[in-house]
């Protein structure tokens, strides 16, 4: 018998779902603190956070603890593996579009933007890390956005940390980046959908993580447009192929929403990207109609 736990942090659904009930109780207050230690080191609208004081001293070597160290380093990984379309150097990208506060501001509003001043490019190389003094620096005009790869980080860290110290199997879900671990019967039984609790469809997950990435969930209005959150570094804008949403599978939440989030960006290579890579998934256009990839579960259904 399993026992869950539901509750809103990060502007977003978050679940956990233990085997063992009687882990319920410490799981979710170790959730709730790497939450919030997370949130300490990469939060963007967290004046105090270790990135924002990163981004306000752009320039310098600013010293960090080692969380963001973590956090950074995975980052700059997700960025190498996908040749820079997952970047962390999105940040004054993101502003540009609108982007300048938490979501639940600006979700659906008409957003003023300088629509005469064309965004740069985002360069991940220009991160400098200094593991040894434990400084990160990035130059002048340079912003860090640590959100494509934190929230699944920590998705991935909860569950296995879970599972190793309660013996339990786990599931962690948060806003869409979903990991599990530990032991389990049966398989995960996990609802694939847009938006939390919008329409969709159910897959049995037994290892590794899923990840939503979606031009839907996170949106607002601009005089020049509609716009959302995922940037196309190579522009500086928000990614305008036909995918609205994709849905990986992949051995780690962080995979997942790294592979995820490159398909959106690459829109119409999406479907070649993610098969040379052998990662299942489920694609879905403005139209609402879904393709799939790979060993994804068969029965998709419109979104």
């Amino acid at each position: 018998m399993s026992a869950s736990a539901v509750w809103q942090d990060w502007t977003c659904t978050v679940r956990l779902t233990v085997t063992d009930p009687a882990a319920l109780g410490p799981a979710r207050r170790f959730l709730v603190d790497l939450m919030g230690e997370v949130e300490q080191a990469a939060s963007r609208f967290l004046a105090t956070s270790d990135v924002s004081r990163v981004n306000a001293r752009s320039g310098t070597f600013v010293p960090v603890g080692g969380r963001t160290l973590a956090l950074v380093d995975v980052a700059l990984d997700a960025a190498a593996e996908t040749e820079g379309l997952v970047d962390p150097t999105v940040g004054r990208q993101l502003l540009h579009a609108g982007y300048d506060r938490d979501i639940e501001l600006i979700r659906g509003r008409l957003i003023e933007t300088d629509a005469d001043r064309l965004p740069s490019p985002a360069d991940w190389r220009q991160v400098r890390v200094d593991h040894e003094l434990s400084r990160v620096g990035v130059p002048r005009g340079v912003v860090l956005d640590l959100g494509a790869t934190a929230k699944p980080w920590t998705a991935d860290v909860a569950a296995h940390t879970i599972a190793a110290v309660h013996g339990t199997g786990v599931l962690v879900e948060i806003g869409g980046d979903l990991a599990v671990a530990g032991r389990k019967d049966v398989p995960w039984q996990v609802h694939v959908s847009e938006v939390s609790g919008g329409r969709g469809e159910q897959i049995g997950l037994t290892h590794g993580g899923v990840a939503t990435s979606s031009s839907a969930a996170r949106a607002w209005c601009t005089p020049s447009g509609a716009a959302h959150h995922i940037i196309d570094p190579r522009t500086g804008r928000p990614a305008d192929g036909p995918w609205r949403t994709a849905t990986v599978w992949a051995r780690s939440a962080v995979d997942a929403n790294t592979a995820s989030t490159a398909a959106i960006i690459l829109g119409v290579e999406a479907e070649a990207y993610l098969a040379e890579l052998e990662l299942p998934a489920r694609l879905v256009d403005h139209a609402g109609r879904v393709r799939t990839v790979g060993a994804w579960p068969a029965n998709a259904e419109a979104a």
